[in-house]
C-alpha cells in the first residue's frame, strides 16, 4: 500500500470516528447527570461525553491533513448531523404498533425537542470548529509549525468557550419565545462554567493523546501530508 492510499485510509477511520461522535452527542444530548468529584460537582448533558473528542480528530487532521480536509470533514459532520434529523423526524411520524417496545409517547419524548436544540448545537458546533481550525493553522504558521502543545491546547479552549456559550445562548433565547428546551437564563452560568471547565480539562489531558497519534501516524505510515 502506498502513502497515498495509507493517508486516504487513516484520513476516513478519522472521518469516520468525528461523524460518529457527533451525531451521538445530537442524539444523547436531552440527557443531565451530575458529576461528582470531590468537594464539588457538575451538571452536564451526557452529549458532552463524546464532544471534546470531535476537536481531537480536527487537530490529529489539521496536523497531519492540512486545514482543506480538516474543514471538509467538518462540513461531513453537519450534512451526517442533518440527514440523520430527517430520518428522525420521518421516524416520529410512523405510528407504532401495540407491541412496540417504543410507544409514540416514549419516541416523542426522547427525540422530539430536536428542532430548536439542534439548531443551537450545530449553529455553535459550525462556528467553533471552524473557528479553532483556523486559530489551530494560524498558530502552526506562526511557529513554523513547532509547538504543537499550543495550538492543540490553544485553539480548543478559545473555540470551546464560542461553543459552549453560544448553544446555551441560542437555547435560552428559543425558550423565551416558547420553544420547549428546558432551559432558562437562570441556568445559563451554572451550565456554562460546568460544561466549559469539562470541555477544557478532558482538552489539555488528550494532549498527551493527540501527541502520541499524531507522532504514530508520521512514523509507522510515514505521513507528513499537512
Amino acid at each position: 500500500m502506498n502513502k497515498e492510499n495509507r493517508g486516504q485510509k487513516i484520513f476516513l477511520i478519522l472521518a469516520a470516528i468525528f461523524i460518529s461522535s457527533l451525531v451521538a452527542c445530537n442524539l444523547i444530548f436531552q440527557k443531565f447527570f451530575i458529576l461528582d468529584i470531590g468537594p464539588t460537582f457538575f451538571v452536564l448533558s451526557v452529549g458532552i461525553l463524546p464532544y471534546p473528542i470531535t476537536f481531537l480528530v480536527t487537530d490529529i487532521i489539521s496536523e497531519i491533513f492540512g486545514k482543506v480536509k480538516a474543514n471538509r470533514v467538518v462540513l461531513s459532520g453537519f450534512f451526517a448531523s442533518i440527514f440523520v434529523i430527517f430520518v428522525l423526524m420521518v421516524a416520529e411520524r410512523a405510528d407504532a404498533v401495540f407491541f412496540s417496545p417504543v410507544d409514540n409517547e416514549t419516541f416523542s419524548k426522547v427525540f422530539g425537542l430536536f428542532g430548536p436544540a439542534v439548531f443551537a448545537s450545530m449553529t455553535a458546533y459550525l462556528v467553533a470548529q471552524f473557528i479553532d481550525i483556523r486559530i489551530f493553522h494560524f498558530l502552526k504558521d506562526q511557529t513554523d509549525g513547532k509547538h504543537f502543545w499550543l495550538r492543540n491546547n490553544f485553539s480548543t479552549l478559545f473555540s470551546q468557550i464560542i461553543d459552549t456559550a453560544s448553544v446555551l445562548i441560542l437555547l435560552c433565547i428559543a425558550s423565551d419565545l416558547g420553544w420547549s428546551t428546558g432551559l432558562s437564563w437562570d441556568r445559563f452560568l451554572p451550565l456554562f462554567v460546568s460544561s466549559y471547565i469539562f470541555k477544557a480539562a478532558v482538552a489539555l489531558i488528550d494532549t498527551p493523546i493527540a501527541y502520541f497519534i499524531c507522532s504514530m501516524l508520521r512514523k509507522r505510515y510515514s505521513l507528513k501530508l499537512g
